[in-house]
């Protein structure tokens, strides 16, 4: 019986672990499959034979974009070589829009089959690349919950799986003794979560860290990645707060508030039940250009999903230190206001719908490429 070739990308650090849980998934069902690609550790450890780190190409706002296309266009050109001389089945994106529709596009060109898990948010911006997404792709599988809806707008169908954070959480346990392990003390923890990619931390960190003289009652506590070192964090820990590594679960089951960068996170904190603020800030031209494109009201997953403001965003020249320690204060200090952002977490997590996304999409994907 031939032994089928996939070939995944995924290009951050969300992806990557997204990646991962689906590689296990279709393992799991099929372990004669060889699947190689592009991603990070989490990946690797799956079982995926790494082509390229996503590390050394990963970039973030417009800017910041254009400044490296040069590096994006190397490590695109070595993808697509890989991808002819391996010759898989199909090749599975996951996320990372930019980079994945050349790939997509690329692909169809060479007749390779195309599934697309967590497409790009076309819907937040420049709604037209529906069509290219539509053009490029086999099979899409959603796991936001208005996304079939509006794709269907395109005559496009889309495979709505649920949402892979809640496979990812609903196999956390917390640490017995989390306070002891990382040396905290057991007043209120503040989390902060400035983001997984060094870009992001170092646009949010420092006025995060402004925060602290603010609430002397509690402790903050910087989620921090591994994979980026202590060193990114020097201004938080020189202000006195620990940052605790790769335990960002255990951080969430424990804290009363969190001051959370855009993105995944959001989302995460929302399905642990922690009233949080959300803040995003990034260069003025990323920013001026963004506003022009933006065509969603909201740009945390949070609201989004609810559809309509559950939590604070306080973007760009709104995200500052009187508004933060004002929101803040409203979280730590009103019940009432603190209920209603957990009333809307419960509406979250019913429109979400349950787990085993990773599953259903591999279920999904070997049953197109001819393996059941």
């Amino acid at each position: 019986m031939k032994s089928h070739k996939l070939y995944i990308i995924s290009g951050e650090r969300s992806g990557d672990l997204h990646a991962s849980n689906l590689v296990r998934s279709l393992l799991a069902k099929d372990s004669t499959l060889k699947i190689r690609g592009m991603g990070g550790s989490y990946s690797k450890e799956a079982g995926v034979e790494l082509a390229v780190d996503y590390a050394a190409v990963a970039l973030m706002g417009f800017l910041e974009v254009v400044l490296g296309f040069r590096k994006v266009l190397k490590y695109l050109k070595l993808v697509k070589n890989d991808i002819l001389a391996y010759k898989p089945d199909a090749i599975i994106l996951v996320d990372y829009g930019g980079f994945n529709m050349k790939i997509a596009a690329f692909a169809k060109e060479n007749n390779i089959p195309v599934h697309y898990y967590i497409p790009p948010k076309v819907w937040a911006w420049n709604q037209k690349r529906a069509l290219k997404l539509k053009a490029y792709t086999d099979q899409i599988y959603s796991i936001l919950p208005f996304e079939p809806t509006f794709f269907a707008k395109y005559d496009m169908h889309v495979h709505y799986v649920g949402n892979p954070l809640l496979d990812e959480i609903s196999k956390f346990s917390p640490h017995e003794f989390f306070f002891q392990k990382n040396e905290l003390s057991y007043q209120p923890i503040i989390a902060l979560l400035p983001g997984s990619r060094a870009q992001e931390i170092n646009a949010m960190l420092d006025r995060m860290v402004e925060l602290v003289k603010e609430f002397p009652n509690a402790q903050f506590v910087i989620a921090g990645v591994g994979d980026l070192g202590v060193k990114i964090y020097q201004r938080g820990i020189d202000a006195g707060i620990r940052v605790i590594f790769d335990q960002t679960y255990d951080l969430l089951s424990h804290a009363i508030a969190a001051v959370v960068t855009s993105g995944t996170a959001t989302l995460e904190a929302a399905l642990f039940r922690v009233p949080q603020v959300v803040v995003y800030r990034t260069s003025s031209i990323s920013y001026a250009i963004a506003k022009n494109l933006i065509r969603v009201p909201y740009i945390s997953l949070v609201n989004l999903i609810a559809d309509k403001e559950v939590v604070k965003e306080l973007i760009q020249n709104d995200f500052s230190i009187p508004n933060l320690k004002a929101e803040l204060q409203q979280i730590l200090g009103n019940p009432v206001y603190r209920g209603h952002m957990l009333q809307g977490y419960d509406l979250i997590k019913e429109k979400i719908g349950e787990g085993s996304a990773s599953d259903t999409a591999a279920v999904l994907i070997l049953k197109s490429i001819g393996k059941k």
